[in-house]
């Protein structure tokens, strides 16, 4: 883009956006002639991903500012009440630990109010599937949460949920862009107008106690939690987000007692103790593993700061491990299926689901124990839109439990999201089972691994900043399209998935068939000749690429063997992703 234009656009910016902070960036910015941070702020316009609005904070149309939000909440409104399902639309919002997120939600909030949409506002900040569960249990016709999920300090974000409690999947991103898109003026009203009219309302009392309870009534063995709950030690870190309050209560109530991690128990959006609010990563979860040798517990918890995504760790040998995600998702899995299948409450057409780049491993399980297993693109929305489809076509598949790879899962339906409280509950009562069986959570994945064979995955992440970037991204792709990878660590590439056009092509024979059931995605995968998968995907939230390889050995292997196997060709794949750009 020319600097003239962008200079326009920052004029323009700085004539419609009423909060002074941002105002006042961008002024300073044009005084400075930065045409560089001037051109990052104004070539695009923030756009929705996997799940709505997110980037860096600050003054311009490519940041998360009052007026992206504004407008954002705009197009919305028209957008609800051109489509909503109910004749007197209504909507949830709420807003979790990150700077900005309370001015942003009640910014959401009075804008909705002014297009004559009543709205229920948090008055403190609450996790993302509170957020889903409300929208559902109020009934209302959409909902925001503000939050940037797992990104670090900088960022904030915008997900918005539709009527059935799940994130806006097409056509309603589709449409909400273009009514945002063509917004030309933003309605607002004070706080002090909305609430006497009777349009803005204080969520708390309408929702809380109803999640609370939803979430202990999923547990499948409430009397070893009130018997034995208080023989387990836990050690939770919310990692400065919205987590603490019900994560603690919840787990109180079931008859078990939590330690926090102290140092990261007080909402904080600058997220003073770690690089990243994320419990994927194992330096976000140092603290709460210190604690927990100190404590001797028995299980690590920790969620992001919207609460959604789940990171644990358990004692193996004295020592504390990190289990990723696509290992809490098959011990979920296999805990889940296996008690409901022995208490006789699995439903006739058990369906497990997961997303293309978790582990086959959650298959193999799941199938084991009777479930169908069902696969979706990335973002837990197609999850949400799965469950919702098969609630109205008689005689589908009953969802029981499904997730991510990234730390995400929903066990029962009365939320759409991800949701790390109810899986954390979860989580504490298979932990509880284990250990009150003599065994443990590391035990029982080893038991799995010998009997279906060992599983590890990797993921590599490539970033590419700005407009350039952005382009950069879009070039590797198309090259990868245009001459896929024939081999990964001395393993023939034997298939090749493409998602944006549905395609499967088979390299042999080089026939191609259209069978891809799924939204298009840019997302290609190549299956090699000993079943390791291989996925490029550019990320829905951030700028980078994704690259991930999962490899597995036969079953049957001993399980040290198939270890070194397996952790050779991950090593190998690992070193030869990391050299594609």
């Amino acid at each position: 883009m020319e600097a003239e234009a962008i200079r326009e656009r920052a004029a323009q910016y700085i004539a419609a956006e009423s909060n002074p902070v941002f105002k006042r960036e961008v002024e300073q910015l044009l005084e400075q002639g930065d045409m560089d941070a001037l051109g990052d702020r104004f070539y695009t316009d923030l756009d929705f991903g996997t799940g709505g609005l997110r980037g860096v904070i600050g003054g311009g149309f490519n940041r998360m500012n009052t007026l992206v939000v504004q407008r954002a909440t705009q197009g919305l409104a028209a957008y609800v009440k051109r489509h909503g399902e109910t004749g007197h639309p209504s909507a949830v919002v709420a807003f979790d630990s990150r700077r900005y997120s309370s001015t942003f939600a009640l910014d959401a909030a009075l804008v909705f109010c002014a297009n004559g949409i009543k709205t229920y506002l948090f008055s403190s900040l609450r996790p993302t599937p509170v957020l889903s569960f409300a929208v559902r249990h109020l009934k209302a016709s959409v909902g925001i949460v503000v939050t940037a999920s797992h990104n670090p300090a900088q960022y904030n974000g915008y997900k918005v949920s539709w009527s059935d409690g799940g994130q806006v999947v097409p056509p309603h991103d589709k449409g909400i862009i273009a009514e945002v898109r063509a917004v030309r003026e933003v309605r607002s009203m004070r706080r002090e107008d909305a609430e006497a009219q009777g349009l803005l309302v204080t969520a708390d009392r309408y929702v809380d106690d109803a999640y609370v309870e939803m979430v202990k009534a999923q547990a499948l063995r409430p009397e070893l939690l009130r018997a034995r709950g208080r023989d387990l030690t836990v050690v939770y870190t919310p990692l400065h987000g919205a987590g603490a309050v019900p994560m603690e209560r919840v787990l109180r109530e079931l008859g078990v007692a939590v330690q926090f991690v102290e140092e990261q128990r007080e909402p904080n959006g600058d997220f003073p103790t770690v690089k990243s609010p994320n419990p994927e990563e194992a330096s976000a979860m140092q603290l709460a593993l210190e604690l927990a040798a100190k404590a001797g517990a028995d299980l690590v918890l920790g969620t992001d700061p919207d609460s959604d995504r789940l990171g644990i760790a358990a004692p193996d040998d004295g020592v504390y491990r990190l289990i990723t995600g696509n290992q809490l998702g098959a011990l979920l899995a296999d805990y889940v299926l296996s008690t409901r299948k022995e208490l006789g409450t699995l439903p006739p057409k058990p369906a497990f689901v997961k997303t293309i780049v978790t582990t086959e491993f959650q298959r193999l399980i799941a199938e084991s124990y009777g479930a169908a297993v069902y696969d979706t693109l990335t973002g837990f929305k197609y999850i949400a839109e799965l469950i919702r489809r098969w609630e109205s076509e008689p005689g589908s598949p009953a969802y029981v439990l499904g997730g991510e790879e990234s730390y995400g899962f929903l066990v029962g339906t009365s939320v759409r999201d991800k949701d790390a409280v109810s899986a954390a509950a979860m989580t504490v009562e298979m932990a509880l089972y284990h250990v009150s069986r003599g065994s443990s959570l590391i035990r029982r994945l080893n038991e799995l691994y010998e009997k279906h064979g060992y599983f590890r995955e990797a993921l590599i992440s490539k970033y590419f900043e700005g407009q350039a970037g952005l382009e950069t991204m879009k070039a590797l792709m198309e090259k990868l399209r245009a001459n896929p990878p024939t081999t990964f660590a001395g393993q023939n590439v034997v298939v090749v998935k493409d998602y944006r056009d549905g395609t499967t092509t088979v390299v042999s024979s080089g026939e191609r068939r259209k069978d891809i059931e799924l939204p298009s995605s840019n997302v290609l995968q190549f299956i090699l000749s000993d079943m390791t998968i291989v996925t490029a995907r550019p990320s829905g939230t951030e700028p980078k690429i994704k690259y991930y390889a999962s490899c597995r050995s036969e079953s049957g292997m001993e399980l040290a063997e198939a270890r070194r196997t397996v952790d050779e060709k991950v090593a190998h794949i690992t070193q030869e992703l990391s050299r594609l750009g």
